[in-house]
């Protein structure tokens, strides 16, 4: 880290930790290895805040990363939290992007709904994405392999209101990122941080203008 590292806000995952009964906020090691090799500072984001709007103003962030697990409706203290954190990257004008369920959120605060998959076949598999706009990923390709760990899917006709597709699965057309036409918020399906490729690392840095 440098006095010129992005001090990057990250929401929390809840679990329960049953023995000794009572939940936790956590974030995955990746995430930190991640931000590790982006250079970023990571300022992790609890669940159960008083005053989310107070605690994001005090941290004097750069951007913000709506990570990954649960399913939204497990856990209505996170889905609250991460409802105030996108009302204030609007407020402030604060890059936000919602990986997997980070997106699916996004998705249903602008009206979206999210729609269970019939199959499988983006569990655990890694499978090619389209790039329908190469400005987002900066890479230089118009498509790239990417992880899946979800079965909830986004299509065209369940997508938020001014949301644009950016990138779909080509066997079905379901949306694996999208970007706000007027808000600087975007979201991607699949993890970077559990990949933690150049091309993983070149989509985040590009989000947040580093490239």
């Amino acid at each position: 880290m440098t006095k010129n590292s992005l001090r990057i806000g990250i929401s929390t995952r809840v679990v329960k930790y049953e023995k000794y009964a009572e939940k936790r906020d956590i974030i995955s090691h990746d995430w930190i290895n991640f931000f590790n090799a982006l250079n970023f500072i990571p300022i992790l984001i609890p669940n159960i805040l008083n005053d989310v709007t107070s605690f994001l103003d005090s941290m004097n962030l750069d951007g913000i990363i709506l990570s990954g697990g649960d399913n939204i409706g497990d856990f209505p203290e996170r889905d609250q939290t991460e409802n105030e954190i996108i009302k204030f990257s609007i407020r402030k004008n604060i890059p936000l992007i919602g990986i997997c369920r980070g997106m699916q959120i996004i998705n249903n605060f602008f009206g979206g709904t999210i729609k269970k998959n019939a199959t499988t076949d983006h569990v655990g598999n890694k499978h090619k994405i389209l790039f329908l706009k190469s400005t987002f990923c900066n890479i230089n390709k118009n498509s790239i392999d990417v992880n899946s760990f979800h079965n909830n899917l986004i299509n065209p006709d369940n997508l938020g209101d001014n949301l644009e597709s950016i990138a779909i699965t080509p066997s079905d057309d379901s949306i694996e990122a999208f970007s706000h036409k007027k808000y600087s918020i975007s979201g991607i399906m699949w993890h970077p941080e559990r990949t933690s490729d150049e091309n993983s690392k070149n989509i985040i840095r590009n989000f947040f203008k580093l490239v």
